[in-house]
């Protein structure tokens, strides 16, 4: 039988704004289940919308933020992270027990969740603290499954900040051909270091000691195991040469791989069609088994 290193594993998506994090979040949710892997896809990023119809899902689900009652700016209980470090009542969800509102699937078994979409909210409605607070704290639990959970974030550092890292077992960030991706990935690296090396997070705004230890409990408690780099939308060998070269002299994440340019990805996104790329398959594959060589080298 074949190893499943990665069963079970939290793996987020990180990057830029337009580096492709949603597209290889689609693209490696696919690969993993033509490699018999059981996948969960959890749409955390509060601005963007199509994942669910990208992976041939259909409509996207109610988000989760429903299930869980609203965020607290208006009026329910889902608080910020930043503000409320408490745990999330009730996080683990056994797929069996959600209502189907909550849940879409696509025709290759991929199940997708919603944090939650601003959009929904109305003006006044505060930040989207909670929506990070619902994707650090979910555990997907499946009867008889082990199933992997990939989480795409919203463009930028800010959830991370929030600390979601801390919930996450790896860190997929994308790197794009631009001087801002690269950044972006030492950044992460450096953040997760830290975290590792049981730096506390900044709690001078908490002023209850409770509050205090709850935040810095979750950053000595993380799970986090490491980080790497998916090269995106990549032109051709120089600049993939470039993006290697640079991140390895910036202390960056390793790179598990490359995938190019492909004009058919945009007019997919553009048209709000089902996202999939056949000339990359083998590409995509590569990715996959390179991430399961580095979770699991022995």
């Amino acid at each position: 039988m074949r190893e499943m290193p990665l069963a079970g594993l939290r793996v987020g998506f990180f990057g830029k704004g337009g580096a492709g994090k949603s597209t290889v979040t689609v693209l490696l949710a696919r690969g993993l289940s033509k490699e018999g892997y059981r996948l969960v896809v959890l749409d955390a990023d509060s601005t963007n919308v199509g994942l669910a119809e990208a992976l041939g899902a259909g409509p996207a689900p109610k988000p989760l933020m429903d299930h869980f009652g609203g965020m607290v700016f208006s009026g329910g209980a889902v608080s910020c992270p930043v503000d409320d470090p408490t745990p999330l009542q009730n996080s683990d969800l056994d797929l069996g027990d959600l209502s189907p509102r909550f849940l879409a699937e696509s025709p290759q078994g991929i199940r997708v969740l919603v944090a939650g979409k601003m959009g929904d909210l109305g003006p006044g409605a505060g930040c989207d603290g909670p929506i990070a607070k619902i994707a650090r704290d979910v555990r997907i639990q499946e009867s008889g499954e082990n199933p992997v959970t990939l989480l795409d974030f919203k463009a930028g550092f800010e959830d991370s900040a929030r600390g979601v890292l801390t919930g996450l077992d790896w860190i997929l960030v994308v790197v794009d051909p631009t001087t801002a991706a690269l950044q972006m990935a030492v950044h992460l690296q450096q953040m997760m270091k830290k975290i590792k090396e049981g730096v506390p997070p900044a709690t001078d705004h908490l002023d209850d000691p409770l509050m205090v230890e709850t935040a810095v409990r979750h950053f000595t408690e993380s799970r986090i195991q490491g980080i790497a780099a998916i090269l995106n939308r990549v032109p051709d060998s120089d600049t993939e040469a470039y993006l290697r070269g640079k991140l390895k002299a910036l202390g960056g994440p390793p790179v598990l791989g490359t995938l190019p340019e492909n004009r058919a990805l945009q007019v997919q996104w553009l048209r709000g069609e089902e996202v999939e790329a056949p000339p990359l398959s083998e590409k995509v594959r590569s990715l996959v088994l390179a991430f399961e060589a580095l979770v699991d080298p022995g």
